[in-house]
This record gives C-alpha cells, structure tokens and sequence, in this order.
C-alpha cells in the first residue's frame, strides 16, 4: 500500500502552481518545497487532466522525495 496512513487522501498536504515557462511550484501545507522542471511538469498536467487527486497527491509525494525528517523546528 502506498499510503499506509492515508494521509494523502484525507488531507491533501501537497498544492503547486503552473507556471507560463513549463515549470511548476510544489508546495507542502503552504511552504513551497520543489521547483519541477519540464518533463515533470507534464506529468503533473497529465494526472491533472485526468482529475484524479489521490494520484496527484502521490505522484507529487514521490517526486518531492524524502524532504521532512521530523525534526525541524516551528518558527
């Protein structure tokens, strides 16, 4: 299973933006976290076209790679 806590679907912690250069901004509960370049930004747009938001949510959780660790601090 790919999301044992079902964090993805219930919560939706990853958002991004478009942008006109063929890029977009990936962000995770607000903080923008990756810049995908184009041939991951197409398949983002793919998976949009398609609307399936789990997918989505999964591709963008596999694509930003293991960036949280639990130890940062909150400011």
């Amino acid at each position: 299973m790919e999301d044992k806590r079902n964090i993805l679907k219930e919560d939706s912690p990853f958002s991004w933006k478009l942008l006109k250069n063929g890029k977009a901004l990936v962000y995770w509960s607000g903080k923008m976290i990756k810049t995908l370049k184009e041939k991951d930004c197409s398949k983002l747009k793919e998976l949009i076209l398609k609307g399936d938001d789990y997918r989505i949510q999964l591709f963008l959780a596999k694509i930003t790679g293991n960036f949280k660790h639990g130890n940062e601090r909150v400011g």
